[in-house]
């Protein structure tokens, strides 16, 4: 379509496009034969697609959905390459999760590790870099799961798929509080202060502190008083 077609008013142009009417009859068969193609894809599969998309899941949906694209809205484009391209989708997927069932070494290139963002009341900051998970996200999803403080976290696990996975201590310590600083009535509800000092970097609790040094775990010297839970019987 050249320049010179296109002008504001055209409402045939702007609703119905440069396509012939009958063109829209074969839309029908057109979707018939995708969403066919798609079922058959999604079912091919397995039920994984069904549950949480992983980073496989998720770019053999978006393959599948640049394949369909076009063929649906573009009279001069057939639906062979959709067929092509789903059956090559399909096939990629199936042979990856097979292959990650029987090769751990290639499960962990293809879906990625397991990483520990919390371990025994400490932030692991290596991981949360090389996740690139921030802090405010890490306090924010244990503030969802009633946490105050980190003292009462066991493990912190950031899934493959992406995924948190959160344990509770069983018995609980004085840690780092997770509240918003500002939230004072409400930190002083649910926790209250004690006498150990901890590294409000990293949610270290050095065996002996010293205000000049830095901590052992971050190298930082931000250090604030530990809090512990209030019971909330």
């Amino acid at each position: 379509m050249k320049p010179e077609d296109i002008h504001f008013g055209d409402w045939h142009r702007i609703l119905f496009g440069d396509v012939p009417g009958s063109f829209f009859v074969e839309v029908i068969f057109r979707t018939a034969i995708i969403y066919a193609i798609l079922m058959i894809s999604m079912r091919l599969m397995g039920k994984r697609m069904e549950a949480s998309l992983g980073r496989n899941e998720m770019i053999s949906m978006i393959s599948l959905a640049a394949a369909i694209g076009i063929p649906l809205q573009s009279p001069d484009r057939g639906l062979l390459p959709a067929v092509i391209i789903a059956c090559v989708v399909v096939f990629t997927q199936q042979f990856i999760a097979k292959k990650a069932t029987q090769n751990e070494k290639f499960e962990a290139i293809t879906q990625d590790n397991v990483g520990v963002l919390v371990e025994d009341g400490k932030l692991n900051l290596d991981v949360m870099k090389k996740t690139r998970i921030t802090r405010e996200r890490v306090f924010g999803q244990l503030r969802y799961k009633e946490i105050s403080q980190l003292g009462e976290v066991k493990r912190l696990y950031l899934e493959a798929n992406g995924t948190f996975t959160f344990i509770e201590s069983t018995k609980p310590v004085c840690g780092l509080s997770i509240l918003p600083s500002w939230d004072t009535e409400f930190k002083k509800r649910v926790s209250k202060e004690t006498n150990d000092m901890v590294c409000n970097h990293c949610g270290n609790i050095p065996k002996e502190f010293l205000k000049e040094e830095a901590c052992d775990r971050c190298g930082f010297t931000d250090w604030v008083k530990a809090v512990e839970s209030i019971s909330k019987d």
